[in-house]
């Protein structure tokens, strides 16, 4: 096992530096949010989802090629039984130095200290309305007072990295007062994401789309002023005052230049490894998963076909790439 500081092997034509990998864990997801999937998850095959021992492999290979953060994410995450091993498992890798976890907070009120006593160091909680009709409407669910419980509980309980996803859209969720009133007394970040096109979502997108840039100048104009980007952060740009205990981060990928610093790869819950949320391309990792004689030829493959990572994502001409909905690979 290599050294934990060892800096990452995985280096693009770019000359991006990848130390961050989001793993998705299941395609399984249990609300029904517009903007993925309004009519509920719907299977698109029969293949099984990556077993733990997969997993294991995957962590010590990535972990040897210089990863130090992996995020887990889904579909829904906490929808996997054996989630807490799963954390457990990359905590015994020293070269891992964050552990994070992206869930809708369905389970989090119940299970947060389980997790965190596992090991979690981060928690991203999706909550795209702190008004409870507006969260039922985007999500399909009545969850929202149970959600914040178990973000409170996380707080309590020693989580010192939390923060709150919420994807921006037109006239639904872009007033900012509601969220500065709840981020006031609270140390946590909240994100304000760009709603992204997905290949089955135009017309919502094109109805609720709003650029970020439009709070980032509210913000300014308030007095927030822009930190200087942490560690193994990832794409956001956060702001902080003096007056709030809470950050804002802002994910704005429809800005200019936004994959100049991109720093993640992504891996699907079948073992595909994607260069980019919204690549062209995947490259299947799941034969090499099996023997941990294979390790030799997985990184060599993954080393390999790291050169096809474009230089940006084509957005901007909504071409979403391979993706259909954000739950395939975690968004």
């Amino acid at each position: 096992m290599q050294n934990s500081l060892v800096d990452s092997l995985l280096v693009d034509n770019y000359q991006r530096r990848f130390e961050y990998i989001r793993l998705s864990i299941t395609e399984l997801c249990n609300f029904r949010c517009q903007y993925c999937l309004p009519n509920g998850y719907q299977s698109h095959h029969s293949q099984q989802f990556l077993t733990y021992n997969e997993i294991n492999q995957l962590i010590k290979t990535f972990g040897e090629l210089g990863v130090k953060k992996i995020r887990l994410t889904g579909g829904e995450p906490t929808l996997r039984r054996d989630l807490t091993q799963i954390i457990e498992l990359i905590a015994k890798y020293p070269m891992i130095k964050d552990i994070a976890l992206t869930t809708n907070g369905y389970r989090l009120n119940e299970r947060i200290v389980e997790w965190h006593n596992a090991g979690l160091t981060s928690l991203n909680v999706s909550i795209d309305s702190f008004v409870p009709q507006l969260f039922q409407l985007i999500t399909g669910e009545n969850k929202l007072h149970s959600i914040l419980d178990g973000v409170e509980k996380s707080l309590a309980n020693g989580m010192t990295k939390v923060k709150i996803n919420t994807v921006l859209m037109k006239g639904l969720n872009d007033n900012l007062s509601t969220h500065l009133q709840w981020i006031k007394h609270r140390p946590v970040e909240l994100r304000y994401i760009e709603l992204m096109e997905t290949n089955s979502s135009a017309s919502h997108f094109s109805r609720y789309y709003v650029s970020g840039a439009s709070i980032e100048q509210q913000l300014i104009q308030q007095g927030w002023q822009l930190q200087l980007k942490q560690f193994l952060a990832g794409p956001a740009k956060v702001y902080c005052h003096d007056d709030y205990q809470g950050k804002i981060g802002l994910i704005m990928p429809y800005s200019k230049d936004f994959c100049q610093s991109c720093n993640r790869l992504r891996i699907s819950a079948t073992g595909k490894l994607h260069y980019c949320l919204f690549g062209a391309a995947a490259i299947d990792l799941r034969d090499l998963l099996q023997d941990h004689a294979q390790s030799a030829l997985l990184k060599q493959r993954i080393l390999t076909t790291l050169k096809i990572k474009p230089p940006t994502h084509y957005l901007h001409q909504h071409n979403a790439g391979m993706i259909q909905t954000l739950s395939m690979i975690g968004g």
